[in-house]
């Protein structure tokens, strides 16, 4: 296969899959990495990719970008669902303690399956500075909600700012279910907006145990603000099994990997 085949290739699946690594495009071509790297480093001179540890990404997975909410609802719906189905077994019938969502497509999708829960003797306890997911769990029976105010970001209708935080630091729920925009090896847990690290970082502060609910698209995003290291995570709820690089830096931090 000549090079340009070769990289017409990689882009391909740079752009279906959004991400790609070094050692799986040498064993998938027969070549070797440094061929690959050769490859990659062409193809992002050409503006076709962006290079990160081990591999590369999509151009459009820089630093600062951000989907809107809207946005990130129409993406992988039943991916987000099957991983808030596999979450929801961290809250059994008979949990009893208190829970924490985050602001996300995801945790909304935790949130939606929550008003379907059974009622128990006593109300489970909820919190979060999400406005949709405050929408949504708003009168559901047997649930009890508690949400936190702020200044609201239109783009994740998310509360943030001192006040959300300084709500946040008081509490100590028994779990909590933090989404995250990228998941990395060397950066771990990072997102767009400052403001929104500060309350996430708050959360991981304030809850005992935590799930990050992620699907494989966030793997070696790398945005501009880091709110949380992997040592950070007690189990990640995904859609697909990390590569090999980051599922050995999970194990490394003693995070567990739980695949819908």
């Amino acid at each position: 296969m000549y090079a340009t085949e070769r990289q017409q290739l990689i882009e391909h699946l740079v752009s279906a899959e959004g991400r790609v690594a070094v050692v799986d495009l040498a064993k998938r071509f027969s070549v070797t990495t440094e061929t690959v790297r050769r490859d990659l480093d062409q193809l992002e001179s050409e503006g076709s990719l962006r290079r990160v540890h081990g591999g590369a990404v999509a151009r459009t997975r820089a630093s600062t970008v951000e989907p809107s909410l809207a946005e990130r609802t129409l993406r992988g719906g039943e991916a987000k669902l099957a991983i808030a189905r596999r979450a929801l077994h961290a809250v059994p019938p008979d949990f009893d303690g208190s829970v924490y969502l985050d602001a996300g497509t995801t945790t909304a999708a935790i949130a939606q399956l929550l008003t379907q829960r059974p009622a128990t003797r006593l109300p489970l306890e909820v919190v979060t500075h999400s406005m949709t997911v405050a929408h949504l769990l708003a009168g559901a029976p047997g649930l009890s909600l508690t949400a936190i105010g702020g200044r609201v970001r239109g783009l994740t209708a998310a509360a943030v700012g001192a006040q959300t935080v300084d709500a946040i630091s008081r509490l100590r729920t028994d779990i909590a279910f933090i989404g995250t925009n990228g998941l990395s090896a060397d950066f771990g847990l990072s997102t767009p907006d400052p403001d929104e690290a500060a309350v996430k970082r708050a959360i991981l502060a304030a809850t005992r145990r935590t799930f990050v609910v992620a699907d494989a698209a966030k793997y070696d995003s790398e945005l501009l603000v880091s709110f949380g290291r992997l040592s950070d995570i007690d189990v990640v709820v995904t859609d697909e099994a990390p590569h090999r690089a980051l599922a050995d830096a999970l194990a490394v931090a003693e995070a567990e990997v739980w695949v819908a």
